[in-house]
């Protein structure tokens, strides 16, 4: 392990979730975590304290000593963060999706590309072991369908269910498809937040292909299951629990058998390839570009809830 280059990594906003991004970054090889900045100075130092490292007062302070950075603050700050940060010569992994709007999904884009640096999204399923399972062995999808539930969490409500959860379907979907969308039809309701809490999106893609995602946010059980359908029979995975199985024709009936899927943590995962596409000078599996294109379909589906939701925002 001597040899490996270390990286020096940060995290802006150890909150919930990004006081993970800490706790790995502090434990992975090769990498070196050079501190944390959160709006929250006793929160900074707490979480600092924890990993023996240094709290920043600014994130361009922590950019300048890092090379790279996981921003996990509210979606509704994502550019405003990023922008200095890559400009004080960090790359970047900001959490997902990757703005709260293409406007200022183009503005971090544009960011990187001025300053050269990279931007990976924290669409984390694309790390999970079911994703890795699901794209060896998905070849021509007939039809998706794709159940999110989880209980009601004020982080997040900035925006709605669909750029809160439903979107890591969305760019599952995307990349299991690979064709474009030819229709897309929504509905939602709002139950707690001001905004969607529940929606559903039929997706038709032009090479037939249909998914159907179903969301929730305001349930009493977390859910994160995804069934997709070929010719020869369907797969059944489940991401929370990285099991399920697989149903095929066999003779005139069906034959169901699990699925071998080698369990770990997406995040430890996701952050570990981050930190190697900085080292090796490599692009991200979900970098700027793809993570624009599943924000621009959740905000056509959320486009669409909002018209039946007349006065909300």
């Amino acid at each position: 392990m001597s040899n490996i280059e270390q990286v020096k990594c940060g995290v802006i906003g150890v909150g919930s979730l990004g006081q993970h991004h800490a706790r790995i970054y502090a434990a992975l090889p090769g990498v070196e975590l050079v501190g944390i900045c959160d709006a929250d100075p006793s929160r900074a130092a707490e979480i600092a304290s924890q990993h023996g490292t240094t709290a920043f007062e600014s994130p361009e302070a922590l950019a300048a000593e890092c090379e790279a950075i996981s921003i996990v603050v509210p979606t509704d700050l994502h550019a405003q963060v990023a922008v200095p940060v890559m400009e004080a010569g960090a790359h970047v992994l900001v959490e997902k999706p990757i703005c709260a709007s293409l406007e200022e999904a183009a503005i971090v884009l544009e960011a990187a590309k001025r300053t050269d640096r990279l931007v990976q999204v924290g669409h984390i399923e694309h790390f999970n072991p079911v994703m890795s399972y699901l794209e060896e062995h998905v070849r021509e999808p007939l039809y998706i369908t794709a159940d999110r539930l989880a209980p009601f969490n004020i982080r997040g409500t900035e925006v709605g269910v669909v750029l809160d959860l439903m979107i890591h379907d969305i760019g599952v979907i995307q990349q299991l498809v690979k064709s474009p969308i030819a229709k897309l039809d929504s509905v939602g309701v709002d139950v707690l937040s001001g905004k969607e809490d529940i929606a559903n999106a039929r997706i038709q893609f032009a090479n037939g292909c249909v998914a159907n995602i179903n969301t929730s946010r305001v349930s009493t059980k977390k859910v994160r299951e995804i069934r997709v359908f070929q010719k020869d029979g369907y797969l059944s995975l489940n991401f929370m629990e990285q099991n399920g199985h697989l149903v095929r024709k066999s003779g005139a009936g069906l034959e169901k058998e699990m699925i071998p899927i080698e369990k770990d943590e997406p995040l430890k995962l996701e952050l570990q390839s981050f930190v190697d596409c900085v080292r090796e000078k490599r692009s991200p599996k979900v970098g700027g570009v793809e993570a624009a294109s599943a924000l621009e379909v959740a905000i056509r589906i959320t486009e669409q809830i909002r018209v039946q939701m007349p006065g909300r925002k």
